[in-house]
């Protein structure tokens, strides 16, 4: 018997609603937040003003494009934390109402499952999926982590950052050398075309397999802040090596610990998700690593790395299949853990 499940993703800044069926996507509608780029970051109260104004119409354009009724939904999803409080609510509270209004079981997810469980997003009934068990790098604004995936609802944090995380500091930096928000996608494209052996900057000498990038983003202040004393135009002049550099040496940081994983635990399958396993450089690591050492890679694309209702669809299937089903009376969180 087929599964199909509406998705609602709010945690953040994207109003998001999918429609998937038995995992393969028919709908994945997105609606992002040009407001916040003024402001060098997400205002959250903004954020959830705007959640409010297109949570409605998201939905229903979701619905439409999969080409169904609300009443072919079997249950609904939802991201439950973490995420903004605000932003949260607004997505807690409809997908709450519009499961009493459907008489349809309710799924809270964890938005870092939806992440890990991107891969299970099927375009095609033929899509292939990882096998159990694999590891996860888990690298996005907020989080860094490597996650040994048991099965969609058994996962294991092997390691993950103790203070900032990758995609806060490809932001920062990028904010400390004027480039606007969001910062990432930016130092991607301006790597590109830039010297990675530029310059040098810190990285932690962390036991395990955590990490930290308060260090690294500490050594890039105080390089910028010591060639502008003796050149004002420095950043102008360099911007392309900077970011090349900079770019080089979180990569660097990343990989030095997922491989570490992966030799330890000897497994075989590998993947990364969120929104920096957008970034070109992470992908092409991991790719290059894969290759070298025979072991089988997932990369998500592109439009699956940032957050996105399809991820959360995915991990409510699943949830759904395990009869984990959520109190109607559950408040989100702003904070939780794998």
């Amino acid at each position: 018997m087929s599964v199909t499940i509406l998705g609602i993703e709010s945690s953040c800044d994207d109003t998001s609603a999918a429609i998937i069926r038995d995992c393969v996507l028919l709908s994945n509608v997105i609606a992002s937040q040009k407001v916040h780029e003024s402001y060098g970051g997400v205002v959250p109260e903004l954020a959830s003003r705007a959640h409010q104004q297109n949570i409605v119409p998201v939905v229903s354009e979701a619905i439409r494009q999969a080409g169904l009724t609300r009443d072919d939904i079997d249950a609904i999803a939802f991201t439950r934390g973490p995420g903004l409080p605000g932003s949260l609510h607004v997505g807690t509270s409809f997908a709450k109402g519009l499961s009493l209004a459907l008489n349809v079981p309710l799924v809270d997810v964890n938005h870092l499952h939806g992440h890990v469980l991107a891969h299970f997003i099927k375009e095609t009934p033929e899509t292939v999926v990882p096998e159990f068990p694999y590891l996860c790098l888990l690298i996005s604004g907020g989080n860094s982590q490597i996650i040994k995936v048991n099965a969609p609802n058994d996962m294991e944090i092997l390691g993950q950052t103790i203070d900032d995380a990758a995609g806060e500091a490809f932001d920062k930096c990028a904010k400390v050398m004027g480039l606007p928000y969001p910062g990432g996608p930016i130092i991607d494209q301006l790597a590109a075309v830039g010297n990675a052996d530029a310059f040098k900057f810190a990285k932690p000498r962390l036991q395990g397999y955590d990490y930290s990038f308060s260090g690294l983003k500490t050594s890039f202040l105080y390089t910028l802040r010591d060639e502008l004393k003796v050149n004002p135009n420095f950043i102008e002049e360099n911007k392309a090596d900077l970011a090349a550099s900079l770019q080089k040496t979180i990569i660097d940081i990343l990989m030095t610990k997922f491989t570490k994983a992966i030799k330890d635990t000897g497994i075989k399958t590998i993947a990364i998700g969120g929104g920096v396993s957008a970034n070109s450089g992470v992908r092409a690591a991991v790719e290059e690593y894969a290759r070298r050492h025979k072991l089988t890679a997932f990369i998500p694309k592109r439009s699956f790395t940032t957050d996105n209702a399809a991820m959360i669809a995915v991990a409510g299937h699943y949830r759904y299949l395990d009869k984990q089903f959520c109190d109607i009376t559950a408040p989100p969180f702003a904070r939780v853990v794998i």
